[in-house]
């Protein structure tokens, strides 16, 4: 019989999950009404760190103040695991600014199964389990496969395809510090610090990328690439803060900090896999983006590579 604290934290992350795989397609529209990354993140993680502050006030209240408090050390390595957290967003959106298609985006998020077991082998200095190297090149292969790489019809944008990549790698560091620091104290507080640190992050993007390029020509030449140099549109906060704060800054990180500690790393690795098919259906389904059959093919083997990870397999 299942363990009612698992089942619990099997629908934390599950929610967690499923949340996290609608935001894509959330920012593909803000994009589509003319909002720049800069906005995007800013207004985001300005939203989300207000939305923790209050409900570590409410909890704080409720609690009476008997809840462990972060320590001065707690709070610089959860603001400096953030600071991934943050790097994550920025890139992750450029990919999809840079036409690379939302079902495609999440793919290459992914590759964090893949970079999790490099990461591992570097800094523990050991070979991974023959399962985990079989795993790896399931998801290669799906990869190529949901990419739909083999197709030479589709043409993806390099610049699009280099920024998706460099979102796994920082998701990659951000997953192997946040379940590694601060265990002791509450999952509210550890999301509230790292969004700190990812708010810092994406504030120096916003000043960078279009602050100064709307006040200098010369930046203007050189940030160009991120966007069209503009006064910052103060009308996000209306229209797309909110859902975008919720779906990426707010409900994953409680939800998954919540249900991780209840399943173990292994069952909760299995169930977050939800974000990928969540976001290929939120990408067909609201922005009409075609998934081909061979495309649902390589997620499925995505997940089956998860699952080979994380599932304890008994020898007979």
């Amino acid at each position: 019989m299942v363990n009612n604290s698992v089942l619990k934290g099997v629908f934390l992350v599950a929610l967690g999950a499923t949340s996290y795989g609608m935001l894509a397609t959330f920012v593909k529209m803000a994009y589509e009404e003319g909002y720049t990354t800069a906005e995007i993140t800013f207004s985001q993680f300005s939203f989300g760190i207000i939305a923790m502050l209050l409900i570590n006030l409410f909890l704080k209240k409720k609690n009476k103040n008997t809840a462990e408090k972060a320590s001065k050390k707690n709070i610089r390595q959860l603001m400096l695991a953030g600071s991934s957290t943050g790097m994550t967003s920025i890139f992750y959106y450029l990919a999809v600014k840079f036409d690379i298609p939302v079902s495609i985006a999440i793919v290459l998020l992914m590759q964090t199964v893949w970079m999790g077991v490099v990461l591992e082998m570097i800094l523990e200095k050991k070979i991974p389990s023959t399962l985990k190297i079989i795993a790896v090149v399931i998801v290669l292969i799906g990869t190529a496969l949901a990419t739909n790489l083999m197709n030479t019809s589709v043409h993806l944008n390099p610049i699009g395809l280099f920024f998706g990549l460099l979102a796994a790698a920082s998701f990659t560091t951000t997953m192997f510090t946040a379940n590694r620091i601060a265990v002791n104290i509450s999952s509210a507080q550890r999301s509230l610090y790292m969004l700190f640190g990812g708010g810092i992050l994406v504030l120096i993007f916003t000043i960078i990328t279009q602050i100064l390029p709307s006040q200098s020509e010369s930046f203007n030449h050189l940030m160009g690439i991120f966007s069209t140099p503009k006064e910052f549109n103060f009308m996000i906060f209306a229209k797309w803060a909110i859902v975008l704060s919720l779906f990426g800054t707010v409900i994953p990180p409680l939800l998954l900090n919540a249900g991780f500690p209840l399943t173990g790393i292994g069952l909760g690795s299995i169930v977050s896999s939800l974000e990928l098919p969540v976001s290929v259906m939120m990408a067909f389904t609201l922005l009409h983006e075609h998934v081909a059959f061979s495309q649902w093919i390589g997620i499925s083997l995505i997940i089956a590579a998860i699952v080979i990870m994380n599932v304890k397999w008994k020898r007979v």
